[in-house]
C-alpha cells in the first residue's frame, strides 16, 4: 500500500468495514475484457480460511461464464464518510472513506448443502438473523460461490 497512513490493520480494525458494508464489487474478465459488477455479499473469518466472502446469483449469465472461463478475481468494497473541505479552493476538497480491495478464486458450490451454508452466511449478514429455510426447488435455480481472500488491504480516509 502506498499511502501508509491510510492502512488499516488488525482485525479489530477491518471488521467493522466489512459488517458496515452490504455490496461487494467482484472484478473478473468477460470475454477477454474488464467487468466488474456489484453483489450482495456474506463473509466468514476464521483463522483456519481466512476472510471468504460469499455471493449468489442465477445459473447462467456473463457473470457466471466469465467465473467459470477464469476463477480469478479481485474484489473490493468500501463505506462512504462524507465530502470533506471548506472554501473556494476544490483542491481542498476531498471524500472520507473506508475501503477493502482484495484477490482470490472463486469456488462454487457443490451441492445443496454447500449452498444452504453459502446462503445461510449471505442472510446472515445482510439481514442480521439465521434461522432460514431454502427449498430445493429455489437452490435447483441458484449458484452460490465463495472467494477465499488470498490477499487484501484495508484503508482509510478520515475526514479533517
Amino acid at each position: 500500500m502506498r499511502r501508509k497512513d491510510r492502512e488499516i490493520s488488525g482485525r479489530e480494525n477491518i471488521e467493522p468495514i466489512l459488517q458496515a458494508c452490504r455490496t461487494c464489487r467482484l472484478a473478473m474478465i468477460a470475454d477477454g475484457a474488464p467487468y466488474v459488477i456489484p453483489l450482495n455479499f456474506g463473509y466468514t473469518w476464521d483463522d483456519d480460511d481466512g476472510l471468504t466472502l460469499y455471493f449468489h446469483s442465477g445459473l447462467k449469465g456473463k457473470k457466471i461464464d466469465a467465473l467459470r472461463a477464469d476463477p480469478r478475481v479481485c474484489f473490493e468494497m468500501d463505506t462512504e464518510r462524507g465530502l470533506t473541505g471548506e472554501g473556494d479552493l476544490a483542491c481542498r476538497y476531498s471524500y472520507a472513506f473506508s475501503s477493502i480491495v482484495g484477490y482470490g478464486s472463486i469456488e462454487f458450490a457443490q451441492n445443496n448443502e454447500e449452498k444452504r451454508r453459502g446462503f445461510d452466511v449471505i442472510m446472515q449478514h445482510q439481514t442480521g438473523r439465521g434461522g432460514w429455510t431454502y427449498t430445493d426447488a429455489a437452490l435447483s435455480v441458484a449458484e452460490v460461490f465463495w472467494v477465499r481472500a488470498d490477499s487484501f488491504e484495508a484503508s482509510q480516509k478520515l475526514a479533517k
